[in-house]
Formats: C-alpha cells, sequence, structure tokens
C-alpha cells in the first residue's frame, strides 16, 4: 500500500516504456524524426513536478487525453512486434522513405526483414509465362527470369534479399530464381 506522499509511477512508466511509436494518425506531412505528439509530451512533462499531489494530476489529465487521442484515432500505439510483422508484410515492396518504422538517426536497424519464409497458397501464369505467387500472407511475387520453377500450392518458399535491390525465392530448397513483389 502506497503512502499518502508517495505516487504510484511504476505502472505509469512500465506501460510508457512499452510504447515504441507514438504517433498522429492524421500527421502525414509532419517530419517523423520531430519532436512527440503533444499528448505524449504532456505525459512526459509530469515527471518534473515534485508536489506528489500535482504529479499524480498532472498523469491522470495527461493519460486520460492519451487514452482519448487513442480511442479517436488521433494517437496510434504500438510495439515492436506489430512493428516487425508489419515490415514483414512489407517487404518486396518500393515505399517512401520514411522513419515510420524505425531507422532514426544511430538505428542499426535490427529489426531489418532480409527475408520471409511462407507457403505458397496459389498460382497463376503471367502473359509473359512466369509464375506469379500468392503466398498465405496474401502477397504476390512474380517469377521474372530463370528455369520454370514448376510451383505447387502447399510448397515452402524462401524469399530473400539479393543484389542491387533485388529478390531471390526458393521454392523447396530449389536453387533461387530472381522475383519481384506485386501490389495486391
Amino acid at each position: 500500500m502506497f503512502r499518502s506522499t508517495q505516487i504510484p509511477t511504476g505502472p505509469i512508466f512500465a506501460g510508457l516504456c512499452l510504447v515504441a511509436i507514438a504517433l498522429p494518425a492524421q500527421a502525414k506531412d509532419k517530419p517523423l524524426d520531430g519532436p512527440p505528439p503533444a499528448v505524449f509530451q504532456a505525459v512526459v512533462d509530469c515527471k518534473a513536478l515534485t508536489d506528489p499531489a500535482a504529479r499524480l494530476a498532472c498523469y491522470d489529465k495527461a493519460v486520460g487525453a492519451m487514452e482519448t487521442a487513442r480511442a479517436a484515432k488521433e494517437l496510434v500505439v504500438t510495439d515492436r512486434a506489430t512493428v516487425r510483422e508489419a515490415k514483414r508484410g512489407l517487404f518486396g515492396l518500393s515505399l517512401p522513405s520514411i522513419k515510420l518504422f524505425g531507422g532514426g538517426d544511430g538505428d542499426n536497424d535490427e529489426d531489418e526483414v532480409k527475408e520471409i519464409e511462407s507457403k505458397i497458397s496459389g498460382i497463376r501464369m503471367a502473359s509473359d509465362g512466369f509464375p506469379i505467387f500468392t503466398l498465405e500472407d496474401g502477397a504476390r511475387w512474380k517469377q521474372t527470369d530463370g528455369r520454370n520453377t514448376f510451383p505447387k500450392a502447399g510448397q515452402k518458399i524462401r524469399i530473400r534479399k539479393a543484389s542491387l535491390g533485388s529478390y531471390m525465392a526458393s521454392i523447396d530448397g530449389q536453387p533461387g530464381v530472381r522475383v519481384i513483389r506485386q501490389a495486391n
């Protein structure tokens, strides 16, 4: 039990430590390496208050505002596992260079996806005769060169980054062929 002079700030800080990204959902033109959103900064600013009652009141107000912003989808809060999954889903797509998923100054981006493994859920042939593989997660990849791989639904596929921005796919351990990600 806490005495009246102690503030239970431990759970608040533990919760904030789990926050990997807190961004306004509508701030498309705002640089992502700038200051944190005001609703997040208000929680951090409460730490500077020395009066325990004032600090608790500040936290209550700031966390309430943060909760309201999240419910209104003006604030997005996520964790590292969710960011990794998003990066995996975007693997192979050409996207603008943004810092939404990390990659800031001094960040070695240890969560960068360099390869994925999945199963082929469907195949169709493109007009040029090369197959287009649909993976379990719905991602589509088209073979761009190499020998015929005779792919079948249910086979394992491993796609990895190769040189000069290209990608190589290996189906059931066969030698790799070049592939390109298709927009869904």
